[in-house]
């Protein structure tokens, strides 16, 4: 087996002050789970240099029974600000990433968290121990744990260096005594006192010791038992699950942070639709997003097989995109369907309901502390999910209409939205003939202007044509341009947009922003005929 160079480092070095010195909790579970992939023949990697199963899990973390202080003499470039004595070792070998700003790389250190052995005493806002303890022992610490999956340590034993890598060898942790650069491990020992490796095999998640210790601990481990569920594609083991939706109203105690952070997690997952249900039937989601559940049980119409709450599940299911601003678009694209459906039956309509779900989604993502930019995408795609295309009946110019609303670089991601949508809706094919057409007429009209400032005229050209001073009928006059050019692009040319200045120029303000709306409304009586036929608005 090999392990990361600079884990083997630290856990030697800590060992040879004196120390007990484990890789505990998820880089255990990982490296257990690449292990069992790899003898079923599956995820793990056979390396091509050494032979042997590759280890990286994301992250690893190693536990000691050295203080915080001590931790930090063996390595001196460390840091340590925090109430769990959790000291930070940045090695010196450096991970590469790319800025984006302008193109070059910028190097960054690897990081390894070493935390004492410790206790946690009584959670009295259900979010942080009231206080903490430094233990004597690994069992100890790994009886606070949350899951019987994550609850495990590893021993790595007699690392063996490897001849050929002796010559300039150099260590990776700073004032660590040369050790070779490359390792074979001949034995390790897993410490599993929960029946972790058991749960592991069977896929099943439980936490360690009574369900409502752990969560009392903690709440949000309700919401992680989900995220590790569909994560792993585990199942809750029952007690656990009968814990959570008892204790569910706990993660009102929760910061929204947290809650959020949990969330992407699982909307980002390989099965975000079983993790929405999940949420639900544990009863943890109407303290997340209350407004999904009021979709449950309410029909559509002609056009939907399934309730409202079914079909948002369904449209996450099937989301083509793995953006996070298109899978919460899925699932929140028909939110406000409830709030605006009018009738019953066959013939139920659901009138501006992409307009009120867009207000929706700022309002849920504000609450649960999205970034602004999130917020803004999915709003805006949920803003214009009820685009209306027909080969035959939208011209170029609709088209230049939608990209000017929607934004050129949103248009692939409505797209995506929009096969969402088919495919929870029951609709067999995701992308019929009118969305490929779509596609190429997008591509098509892309270089087209879709904006005044594309035009081929400036403001400051119509304040000298006009001799005019900096006002508002400038504006009016860019406007009234646009919606001429949107419908023919070929009018946008110098000279023949200096010359309409001239002519429009001779109207007020009025006339002008008369003449920019005549091309939007002729299409919004042509698209609300047209959205009838579909009961939407």
């Amino acid at each position: 087996m090999k392990f990361p160079n600079e884990i083997i480092n630290i856990l030697e070095k800590l060992k040879s002050s004196g120390f007990e010195a484990y890789a505990v909790g998820g880089c255990v579970r990982d490296f257990l789970l690449a292990r069992q992939s790899f003898s079923d023949g599956g995820l793990a990697r056979q390396s091509k240099s050494e032979g042997g199963l590759e280890v990286e899990p994301k992250d690893w973390d190693i536990t000691t029974n050295a203080k915080p202080e001590e931790i930090q003499k063996i390595f001196p470039k460390s840091f340590y600000k925090n109430k769990f004595g959790t000291v930070t070792v940045r090695s010196q070998k450096l991970k590469v990433r790319k800025v984006e700003s302008n193109g070059k790389q910028k190097s960054d250190f690897f990081e390894v968290e070493i935390t004492p052995f410790r206790t946690e005493e009584k959670y009295s806002d259900k979010r942080h121990p009231d206080s903490i303890h430094f233990a004597k022992s690994l069992e100890e610490d790994l009886k606070r744990r949350d899951f019987t999956i994550n609850a495990f340590a590893m021993d790595i034993k007699s690392q063996i260096p490897n001849p050929k890598s002796q010559t300039n060898s150099k260590s990776q942790i700073p004032n660590s005594k040369p050790l070779s650069s490359k390792f074979q491990a001949s034995s390790y020992k897993i410490i599993d006192l929960f029946k972790g490796q058991k749960d592991l095999e069977k896929k099943i998640l439980r936490t360690v010791g009574k369900p409502e210790d752990r969560f009392s601990e903690d709440a949000l481990r309700m919401m992680r038992a989900v995220r590790f569920a569909v994560q792993l594609n585990f199942v809750i083991e029952p007690k656990t699950f009968e814990a959570i939706q008892k204790n569910a109203h706990w993660l009102k105690m929760v910061s929204k942070e947290r809650i959020r952070d949990e969330l992407v997690k699982i909307i980002l997952s390989d099965y975000p639709d079983k993790g929405i249900l999940l949420l639900k039937d544990a009863g943890l989601l109407k303290f997340i997003i209350p407004e999904l559940e009021k979709g449950i049980g309410v029909s559509q119409n002609r056009h939907h097989i399934y309730t409202i709450f079914q079909h948002l599940i369904l449209s996450l299911k099937y989301c083509p995109s793995k953006k996070l601003e298109v899978r919460l678009a899925a699932l929140f694209h028909d939110i406000a369907k409830p709030e605006t459906k009018s009738g019953d039956g066959p013939d139920a309509t659901f009138y501006n309901h992409d307009i009120v779900g867009a207000k929706y989604v700022w309002q849920i993502m504000n609450r649960l502390k999205f970034p602004r930019k999130i917020i803004e995408k999915t709003s805006l795609l949920v803003r214009y999910h009820m685009f209306y295309y027909n080969v035959d009946e939208v011209s170029e110019a609709g088209v230049r209409r939608l990209v000017r609303k929607a934004g050129l670089e949103n248009m692939n991601d409505l797209i995506d939205l929009r096969i969402s949508d088919r495919l929870g809706s029951g609709v067999p094919k995701a992308k019929p003939y009118k969305l490929r057409h779509l596609e190429y007429l997008i591509q098509k009209v892309s270089k087209d202007p879709i904006s005044v400032k594309m035009l081929k005229v400036s403001g400051e050209d119509i304040m000298k044509i006009l001799k005019i001073s900096p006002g508002p009928k400038i504006g009016a006059v860019l406007d009234a341009l646009l919606a001429e050019v949107l419908e023919n692009p070929d009018l946008n040319k110098k000279e023949t947009l200096k010359k309409r200045v001239k002519d429009l120029g001779k109207k007020n303000i009025q006339e002008l922003s008369q003449k920019s709306k005549e091309v939007e409304e002729k299409k919004e009586e042509i698209d609300l005929e047209e959205k009838k036929k579909f009961y939407v608005k």
